[in-house]
């Protein structure tokens, strides 16, 4: 018998029982459907120590390496702290050190939390105003020994949180920031796969820190980014990203416009049709695609038809809240 911490509770898992099973007797509410690890629907989390390996069948590589199993798949062997995936956020206080903007409607935040210490480039995190308003950002830089975490915030038409982002916050102010989540990061390994990287808008966000990562971890693969807006405006971090490909022999960085013709250094098109028309060979490449949800679920499926494992495709699409 193996001991299951869940918060503030202890439960015994006796030997032929799942975490699952030990659960639903005790009267936990956790989600569940085909108790065969088919349906992912108790997809849980282990603090500290890694689950059983069994306990992981089916789950993405970014997955298993943030401890995450299936309950219904998990006969400890040892005692056990676990977290439930709807159990509430625990946020801690962030420090805005930088707040200026990227282009037009794109603000640079910048905030300095030092109570986060592992996190993926490319992962997100929900920031809090006082008032209990949520909204979610992924993470743009990889780990800092100052503990600050690079954000990237668009304006949105009426957008509470946005335009207070934009309007109301200033250098110096706290903030609510949860732990980071999130399943689309890189990990090093297999240097010599092509990444693909797809982003419209603020998409480029999780997409600068994942190339970021895989480049200073020597990936050797073709990377190639494919960045869309509406137009060369909405665009930003063009400079930058340019350098990065004269830097890098293996990096190509391609710009595209959807709603504009096209001027010299841009590709007319939506990210996504451009992704297409310059993709030859797809087998063996691994897939990240950001921004827009209507283009991370097409492209998904694109990618799939092509011939990219799934286990190899990551997405983040960008849902506006109501």
């Amino acid at each position: 018998m193996n001991k299951i911490t869940l918060g503030e509770e202890i439960y015994t898992c006796q030997s032929d029982e799942s975490v699952l099973d030990t659960l639903i007797r005790e009267d936990v509410d956790i989600s569940y459907s085909c108790q065969k690890g088919t349906c992912h629907s108790c997809l849980s989390r282990s603090i500290g120590s890694a689950p059983p390996e069994a306990a992981q069948k089916g789950l993405k590589d970014t997955q298993k390496r943030q401890k995450y199993f299936l309950a219904c798949l998990c006969y400890p062997e040892a005692d056990m702290q676990i977290k439930l995936p709807d159990q509430s956020e625990i946020f801690s206080q962030g420090k805005v050190m930088i707040h200026e903007m990227l282009n037009h409607n794109t603000l640079l935040l910048k905030v300095e939390c030092q109570d986060i210490k592992e996190y993926y480039a490319g992962q997100f995190v929900n920031l809090q105003r006082d008032d209990g308003l949520i909204r979610s950002y992924s993470i743009a830089n990889v780990p800092q020994q100052d503990g600050v975490l690079e954000l990237h915030v668009r304006r949105l038409p009426d957008g509470r949180f946005s335009e207070w982002m934009h309007d109301q916050i200033s250098v110096g102010d706290n903030i609510a920031v949860s732990e980071p989540q999130g399943h689309c990061f890189y990990l090093p390994g297999r240097a010599d796969q092509g990444l693909l990287l797809v982003g419209t808008g603020t998409g480029l966000a999780p997409l600068a820190g994942i190339l970021e990562d895989a480049l200073k971890h020597g990936h050797t693969g073709p990377v190639m980014l494919f960045h869309g807006a509406r137009t060369v405006a909405d665009l930003y971090r063009i400079d930058e990203l340019r350098k990065f490909a004269q830097e890098y022999d293996n990096f190509s960085y391609i710009p595209c416009v959807s709603s504009e013709p096209a001027i010299e250094g841009f590709t007319a098109g939506r990210a996504d049709q451009v992704a297409l028309a310059h993709m030859n060979e797809w087998q063996g490449w691994r897939v990240f695609l950001c921004g827009h949800p209507e283009m991370v679920s097409s492209m998904k499926m694109e990618a799939f038809m092509q011939g990219v494992a799934m286990k190899d495709i990551y997405t983040d699409a960008f849902v506006a809240a109501g």
